[in-house]
């Protein structure tokens, strides 16, 4: 019995394996550690992902940024549009979940640099204010 620790997408799995010698067949499984016995998946063919579209408006002093890679799902201001702080901007969805990108700060909103649809990475400037 060897045991091995593999880590799939930042999750750890402890693994024992049991080796058998040729034509042996096991008679029951062993459930002494948790197995994560998966097939791999079949790769993917890459999807291409929508072209960031050019911001619309002028570039503001006050940088709205993405707080994690994600999809954007809709865009609930327009350029020109006052806000005030904690008004939701965007949102974006990430891990199934929609999240509300806030204006940080009270402002208008000076350019919008994102599009629905589009995907995101961390740290990208969605918006700007003025």
């Amino acid at each position: 019995m060897k045991n091995y620790r593999i880590t799939v997408n930042g999750t750890a799995y402890d693994v024992a394996v049991e080796e058998l010698g040729q034509g042996s067949v096991a008679s029951a499984p062993v459930a002494a550690a948790p197995v994560a016995a998966k097939a791999a998946p079949a790769p993917v063919a890459a999807t291409p992902t929508p072209a960031a579209p050019k911001a619309s408006g002028t570039e503001g002093n006050v940088k709205v940024a993405a707080p994690m890679p994600g999809k954007i799902l809709g865009v609930k201001a327009s350029v020109g549009q006052a806000v005030k702080r904690g008004d939701v901007i965007i949102v974006l969805e990430a891990m199934k979940m929609e999240n509300e990108v806030v204006a940080p700060e009270d402002g208008t909103v000076a350019s919008i640099n994102v599009s629905e649809g589009a995907n995101v990475e961390s740290g990208d400037v969605l918006a700007t204010l003025n």
